[in-house]
């Protein structure tokens, strides 16, 4: 019983981690495709949504995460910001609602806020999102993800998993030492990237690209990975060159009983 559950185990782990993968991997390929950001067209939205209101300041960020600066077709590769006051200013969150709506804004959902609650909505390629804070109101303009990105990354996912499961599988039926050295590669390998990957996700969902991780980290663990691989062969050729070798008792007592 105890070795099914630790089978079982195994397949999960497999599966948590090439499914940690494949999701990173299908939300690139997913996000791919998005409304580059203009350097114009936030202005033009936030006059849209809020006439006659001007921004105390603002700012235009460019996607970087983990060391790796995201394409302009990125979904996350860039937004930009529009601080309105020193204090939250809970009236621009109806005059946003009313504009979107005039507009033929979609999507249109509140947002909590610390002092009240703001709005999203989405329009050709882009997600506006007005929040307020106890600093201030801001309005924020951003590429929207594509129709396809939570169906690509949910499929990603599951592939992930369904591969991570079918090498674990594989690796059971195989001799102790092998099953070992693959197990620990994989884990040694992975680990890391879905903790991060995952930490991402319970923090911010998808609104931030996670595949960024694996890509910064493939140049460390690629390394660590191949040592520990050279380590375990030598470990285990050495475990099996003793259990292959006879010992001195053994080698006299054969002789004593074929005499």
């Amino acid at each position: 019983m105890r070795h099914r559950l630790w089978q079982v185990a195994m397949l999960l782990l497999g599966a948590m981690l090439l499914g940690t993968v494949g999701l990173s991997v299908g939300s690139w390929y997913g996000g791919r495709g998005a409304v580059p950001l203009s350097a114009d067209r936030p202005q033009k939205v936030a006059a849209e949504l809020l006439p006659g209101t001007e921004p105390n300041g603002g700012v235009s960020v460019r996607g970087y995460r983990y060391g790796v600066f995201l394409a302009a077709d990125d979904f996350g590769s860039a937004y930009t910001e529009f601080h309105y006051g020193y204090r939250p200013d809970c009236t621009l969150s109806e005059q946003v609602r009313r504009n979107a709506v005039a507009r033929g804004w979609q999507d249109l959902r509140r947002v909590p806020g610390e002092a009240c609650d703001g709005w999203r909505a989405e329009a050709d390629g882009l997600l506006v999102t007005l929040t307020h804070r106890a600093t201030g109101s801001t309005l924020r303009v951003a590429p929207a993800a594509p129709d396809r990105f939570l169906a690509v990354t949910l499929v990603g996912g599951l592939l992930g998993a369904a591969a991570g499961a079918a090498l674990f599988g594989l690796v059971a039926r195989r001799r102790p030492p092998v099953r070992r050295l693959v197990r620990t590669l994989v884990v040694v390998a992975l680990l890391p990237g879905a903790v991060l990957t995952w930490s991402d996700l319970l923090t911010d969902g998808f609104a931030e690209p996670v595949w960024p991780i694996w890509r910064s980290s493939a140049g460390l663990l690629l390394p660590v990975s191949l040592v520990l691989l050279l380590v375990l062969l030598l470990a285990a050729w050495i475990v099996l060159t003793r259990q292959q070798k006879p010992t001195g008792p053994a080698t006299g007592a054969a002789a004593a009983v074929r005499g």
